[in-house]
């Protein structure tokens, strides 16, 4: 039988049901690809599967449960009861929330196995992976390069075999831009589609949690799972449940395409611009109507996302003091006299709690957040940068008069090296200039592999070359580059329907 690690959760399934295969050689086989490849990815802040084998010793097919044995992965932002969730961050380390994601319950009722839970950006702040108090993703495809973030770990678990679904939390481009640099299904639901109870928060006007796969049915079959309403998050519309495999193989041939101008944009790699070339020829002979559009606050949206977005997040990580969970500075080795109740020593119990807690990234957007938030500031940062926003969603609401879904690249360039970006913070928010857009307005997004570029592009020589690892199980001289599908809020099923007919014939 064909190795495991390449079936999709639809074949899985049927596998499962038919007998073909049992849950046990499922996960034993995902165990041995952990074995493999984890280490040189790094990929899991910890692996949950070596007692779930143990579940399966009389098993028998439940259609009440469809995907039962199947393995996944959950970001390590999204709470798992009884299991460490720290986000990454040593501030977090150690903390086992009492209770488990809306997404998460939903997940284990349709009978999905828990492999592990991923590295990612500290608290979901990061475009590689890099800023993880666990230590940085690397890259299946080449492990000199970043695996995107801030879902990196999901994305790089997916591409190497360890499951066929991972969850991220996609705040401005957390899912779709991991799924770029790692060849894969990107998916950011519509605001409101999916619960973010359990989401441990960045900015929670922004956040979402969407899945990480191979194919874009499985895909579908993920956000089915996930998707609902739930009393506990208010942001929720009150949407049925849409079975989105019904009309996926219905092509694209009634739908206008927009295609976004990306020359306000001229650091976007030329590798990346001859991909997107091809798949805007390709939609030609296939959509009813293709056109160029532009939407002018497009080259105001990234600056007003990094405000808006470390606002949030300086909000909502105030409550890491250190005190009710996480990390906990020694009073005695600050050299006091351990008086917790004068207000100098509290202060400096929490500044030093904070100081260790948290990253330099993290770090960095809680004071700029502040800063934006402060008296004086405040018109001329936030509410500017909220005027923006509203200009976006308003633009967009004109322009779904003409077109029924957009298509951009999904990143402005194939995964870069790793270190490379880290101690340039603009150029890094720079490269999640075509995922911020749809987070700012609230509209689904999809990230689906639009093809390969040679790394011979990049000066790595074929000596070099030829010694690199690569757990994908493809050639080891090519690096993924992702387009991607925007589509009106809710309106998720144009989305999979145009990359499903794009994946038939490009995958």
């Amino acid at each position: 039988m064909e190795k495991i690690r390449k079936y999709s959760i639809e074949q899985l399934r049927y596998e499962l049901e038919k007998g073909g295969i049992h849950p046990r050689e499922i996960l034993k086989q995902s165990g041995k690809q952990i074995n493999k490849c984890e280490k040189d990815l790094n990929a899991l802040n910890r692996v949950t599967i070596d007692n779930a084998a143990d579940k399966f010793d009389s098993w028998s097919f439940d259609p009440d449960m469809p995907y039962r044995g199947i393995p996944y992965v959950q970001k390590d932002n999204i709470c798992t009861t009884g299991i460490q969730t720290d986000c990454s961050s040593r501030i977090l380390e150690g903390y086992v929330p009492p209770y488990s994601a809306t997404a998460e319950t939903r997940s284990r009722e349709a009978g999905f196995t828990l492999l592990g839970k991923s590295n990612m950006d500290e608290f979901a702040m990061g475009s590689s992976s890099e800023y993880s108090s666990h230590g940085p993703v690397q890259n299946p495809y080449d492990l000199s390069r970043v695996a995107g973030g801030s879902s990196g770990g999901s994305a790089a678990a997916v591409a190497a075999g360890f499951a066929p679904l991972a969850f991220g939390s996609d705040t401005g481009g957390s899912v779709r831009q991991p799924a770029s640099f790692c060849g894969l299904v990107g998916l950011r639901p519509t605001y409101g589609r999916v619960s973010r109870w359990g989401l441990i928060a960045f900015a929670s006007s922004l956040d979402q949690i969407g899945p990480i796969t191979n194919t874009v049915r499985d895909s579908a079959i993920a956000l089915s799972v996930i998707e609902g309403q739930d009393g506990r998050d208010a942001t929720l519309m009150a949407l049925e449940n849409e079975d989105y495999l019904e009309s996926i193989e219905n092509g694209i041939g009634d739908l206008r395409v927009g295609v976004l101008d990306v020359s306000f944009a001229d650091w976007v790699d030329p590798r990346v611009r001859k991909v997107m070339e091809s798949s805007v020829e390709w939609l030609k002979g296939h959509a009813k109507e293709v056109k160029e559009i532009t939407i002018s606050s497009f080259d105001h949206i990234l600056a007003a996302y990094y405000i808006l977005a470390p606002s949030e997040a300086s909000s909502n990580l105030a409550r890491y003091d250190g005190i009710r969970f996480g990390s906990t500075v020694d009073l005695a080795e600050m050299g006091k006299d351990v008086d917790e109740n004068t207000a100098a020593d509290l202060l400096d119990y929490y500044r030093k709690n904070r100081s260790q807690g948290f990253g330099s990234e993290v770090t960095r957007r809680i004071i700029l957040g502040t800063f934006a938030l402060s008296a004086g500031y405040y018109e001329a940062y936030y509410r500017r940068a909220q005027k923006v926003r509203t200009r976006l969603r308003a633009e967009l609401d004109a322009l779904w008069e003409d077109v029924d879904i957009i298509i951009s690249p999904t990143a402005p360039s194939p995964p870069f090296k790793l270190g490379s970006l880290v101690d340039d913070p603009v150029a890094m928010y720079r490269e999640d200039v075509f995922v911020v857009p749809q987070a700012m307005a609230g509209v689904p997004a999809v990230s689906i592999n639009g093809g390969f570029t040679d790394k011979d592009d990049d000066g790595i020589s074929p000596l070099k070359k030829s010694k690199m690892k690569n757990c994908t199980g493809r050639a080891a001289n090519i690096l993924p580059i992702g387009i991607q599908f925007t589509a009106p809020p809710f309106r998720e099923s144009v989305i999979f329907r145009a990359a499903r007919t794009f994946e038939k014939e490009h995958a």
